[in-house]
C-alpha cells in the first residue's frame, strides 16, 4: 500500500487527524500572514496564499478530504475536486467580506474590507476589555478633495482612452495572433494624466494620503477565537468609493493553567495519595483574580478517574449570561517504589479495605510486566482517565464532593 499523500497538510502545518477547528485556525493565521495586501513587495505571495487557500478548501470539506487521503492530488484532478473558487473568493466568504448584495442605480461601489488579527488572552474573553489598535489607512486628500490636482488639470489618457488598460497584438506563428493586455504606463493604470505642475503638493496627484487612525476594539466577556469585530465604512478611502469595512479577528492565546472548550474551563490538578484517601484543601485563582476554596472532605474518596466541576465558573455564553463550568481532571501522584518498609506495608494494609485473593495455577507461566512507552513511541497512544471522565460528564454526572466558596 503507497504511503498516505501529506502535501495539503504540510501546507497548512497541521498533521493528517487534524481535527476541522484544527485546519481552520492554521488557515486563518497563515491567510492573513500571507494575504498579498499584507505582502506587496514579495512577488510570490499571490501564489502563496492561492496554495494555502486551495489547501483549505480541499481539506476544509469532508467529502473532497476524504478523496485526497483515498487518492491523492492525482485522484482529485481525475474527478475535478474542489469547489473551484478563487483563493480571495475563500478568504472573503471566511473573513465575511463576501456576499455583498449588488448596487442598486446610482449607488458607489464597495472597496475592499481590510483585516487584521489580534492576540487576545483567556483573561480578556473571561473578564472582557477593550484594545486600542493604531491603524494607517488611506483618506481622501483634504489638499484637493481627491481630484488629484487643479480643478481641471485632470486629463483622459489617450494611450488607454482612459481604461488604464492597453492592447497589444503579438504574432504567435505564421497567420497566428495574440491579443495581450497590459497596464497602461503613461497614466500608471488610472486613465488619467495630470501635468506634474499642476499636481497637488499634498498627494502628489495619487488623490488619497495616509491617515493614522485609532480604534478601540471592545472585547465582550464570552467572546470566542476566531470571531470577528466589524467597523462598519472605516476601510480605506478613494474617490467615488464606499469605503469597506475595518474586521478585527480575535486570536485566542493558550492558557497556563485552563483550557478552553465553549463556555467551560478546565484544568489540572494534581495531589498526593494521600490527599485522595483523606481529604484536603485546595485553593483555584480564577481568571477575574478570586480566591476558590477547594475541599474534598476527610472520609471522601476521590476517584481520579471522574472529574469534578463548579457551576457558573466557566465563560458566559453568546446569547445568554449564564456562565459555563468549571472542570477539574485530579491527578493522583503515587509515591515511588520502596518508599515503605515491609513491616510498614504490613501496617498499611491492615488498615486499608481486604484485597481480593486470587487463585494462581500452579503451572502458570512467569512474566515480565514493562511500562508501556509515551504516546510518540512505537506507535503506542497512551490513554489518559481524564478522556472517559469527561465524556461522562458531558452525559450530566456532577461529581459530588466538591464545595465552592470565596476566600
Amino acid at each position: 500500500m503507497a504511503p498516505k499523500e501529506t502535501g495539503l497538510y504540510d501546507t497548512l502545518g497541521v498533521p493528517t487527524d487534524a481535527p476541522f477547528e484544527v485546519l481552520k485556525k492554521a488557515y486563518r493565521k497563515l491567510a492573513l500572514k500571507l494575504h498579498p495586501d499584507k505582502n506587496p513587495d514579495d512577488p510570490e505571495a499571490e501564489n502563496k496564499f492561492k496554495e494555502v487557500s486551495s489547501a483549505f478548501e480541499i481539506l476544509g470539506d469532508e467529502k473532497t478530504r476524504t478523496k485526497y487521503d483515498e487518492l491523492g492530488m492525482e485522484g482529485m484532478k481525475e474527478g475535478g475536486g474542489g469547489g473551484g473558487h478563487s483563493a480571495h473568493d475563500i478568504f472573503d466568504m471566511f473573513f465575511g467580506g463576501g456576499g455583498r448584495r449588488r448596487r442598486g442605480p446610482g449607488e458607489k461601489e464597495k472597496g475592499k474590507d481590510t483585516v487584521h488579527q489580534i492576540k487576545v488572552t483567556l483573561d480578556e474573553l473571561y473578564n472582557g476589555a477593550t484594545r486600542k489598535m493604531a491603524l494607517q489607512k488611506n483618506i481622501i486628500c483634504p489638499g484637493c478633495n481627491g481630484i488629484g490636482g487643479k480643478e481641471g488639470s485632470v486629463k483622459k489618457c489617450d494611450s488607454c482612452n482612459g481604461v488604464g488598460i492597453t492592447l497589444q497584438i503579438r504574432q504567435i506563428g505564421p497567420g497566428m495572433v495574440q491579443q495581450v493586455q497590459q497596464p497602461c504606463r503613461p497614466c500608471g493604470q488610472t486613465g488619467e494624466i495630470i501635468n506634474n505642475k499642476d499636481r497637488c503638493k499634498q498627494c502628489l496627484g495619487k488623490k488619497v494620503v495616509k491617515e493614522k487612525k485609532v480604534i478601540e476594539c471592545e472585547i465582550k466577556p464570552g467572546m470566542k477565537d476566531g470571531e470577528k469585530v466589524t467597523f462598519q465604512g472605516e476601510g480605506d478611502q478613494a474617490p467615488n468609493i464606499e469605503p469597506g469595512d475595518i474586521i478585527i479577528v480575535l486570536d485566542e492565546q493558550e492558557h497556563v493553567t485552563f483550557k478552553r472548550k465553549g463556555s467551560d474551563l478546565f484544568m489540572e490538578m494534581s495531589i498526593k495519595l494521600v490527599d485522595a484517601l483523606c481529604g484536603f484543601e485546595r485553593n483555584i485563582e480564577t481568571l477575574d483574580h478570586r480566591k476558590l476554596l477547594i475541599e474534598i472532605k476527610a472520609g471522601k474518596v476521590l476517584d481520579p478517574t471522574m472529574m469534578k466541576f463548579l457551576d457558573s465558573e466557566g465563560l458566559p455564553g453568546k446569547y445568554t449570561h449564564a456562565r459555563g463550568k468549571l472542570v477539574i481532571n485530579f491527578t493522583v501522584e503515587f509515591p515511588p517504589d520502596n518508599w515503605l518498609s515491609r513491616d510498614k506495608l504490613s501496617s498499611l494494609e491492615s488498615i486499608l479495605p481486604d484485597r481480593e485473593i486470587y487463585q494462581v495455577n500452579e503451572l502458570s507461566e512467569e512474566v515480565h510486566l514493562r511500562p508501556v512507552p509515551g504516546p510518540t513511541d512505537n506507535g503506542y497512544q497512551r490513554m489518559s482517565s481524564g478522556h472517559y471522565a469527561e465524556e461522562d460528564d458531558e452525559q450530566g454526572g456532577p461529581g459530588g464532593g466538591v464545595q465552592c466558596q470565596q476566600g
